[in-house]
């Protein structure tokens, strides 16, 4: 049985590695810990951004957030997984909006990781999207407690770095809500969480057309594999209205017809 994760302990080609002997028992201890983190509640952590300005995690709380763990100095799954990420955020921004959720990439090495290798690694990835941010660690401590909030994994190998390979999704409240494994994944795998997060989940703020539109996006916002991209389908939209008005009719007419009974007793 092929394994959902990648992990990069071994120089294989893609993200298929059998769950047997050795090395399964590492991807069955990196699924464990990675999925025990599901729920977590993610702390407060200092960053610092490409430019070198402070931030904190806390500051991107509000919507939800998709956070890759990288190193800079990696030459193989790291930049593989970025480069698919670039790709497969923009098909989110394009079915969900712009702003509608954050996308982080953090690095782990510290001090290696600077704003300047974070800049660097960005614009040597194609990674374009205004509201991916690209962020270095500032603090040690706090950054070992995000990586264990996360549930990721890794350890020094000649490489550099062995690690798990995920994206950790998190809901607005600051909670981990899924994990996406592997170096190349089905656009699906990122972008539904992210659905159910962005139109699922009505804000306080939100007003009744804004939520009754969100449902209506939610549902009708379908996923085409064959162009591997999202669109609204109108269809499914006019199937809800014809069925709204049909059942508007229906209960209309009970409602007459139980009428005239009572008046004809």
């Amino acid at each position: 049985m092929k394994s959902p994760i990648c992990i990069h302990w071994l120089p294989v080609l893609g993200c298929l590695l059998l769950l047997a002997g050795p090395v399964g028992a590492i991807e069955r201890q990196a699924i464990e810990v990675s999925q025990a983190a599901l729920g977590n509640a993610v702390g407060n952590v200092s960053l610092l951004t490409a430019t070198g300005q402070p931030v904190e995690l806390h500051d991107y709380f509000g919507k939800p957030i998709a956070v890759s763990l990288i190193f800079t100095a990696c030459v193989h799954s790291c930049s593989v997984t970025t480069r698919h990420l670039s790709r497969v955020v923009q098909i989110a921004r394009d079915a969900l909006g712009e702003d509608s959720f954050h996308f982080l990439t953090v690095g782990f090495d510290y001090p290696v990781d600077t704003p300047e290798a974070m800049r660097q690694y960005a614009r040597r990835h194609g990674a374009l999207d205004r509201h991916w941010e690209f962020l270095a660690p500032d603090d040690p401590d706090g950054l070992q407690q995000l990586i264990a909030d996360l549930g990721f994994l890794y350890q020094p190998s000649p490489r550099g770095y062995d690690h798990t390979v995920q994206v950790s999704i998190i809901d607005p409240d600051g909670h981990v809500y899924r994990q996406v494994y592997g170096e190349i994944f089905a656009t699906p795998l990122l972008v539904e969480p992210m659905k159910d997060l962005v139109l699922g989940r009505p804000s306080p703020d939100d007003g009744l057309l804004t939520r009754v539109g969100n449902r209506i996006r939610l549902f009708c916002t379908v996923y085409d594999a064959k162009a591997d991209r999202y669109y609204f389908d109108y269809s499914l939209f006019v199937g809800i209205l014809i069925g709204a008005l049909v059942l508007g009719w229906v209960t209309i007419w009970l409602g007459l017809e139980v009428n005239r009974r009572r008046r004809v007793a």
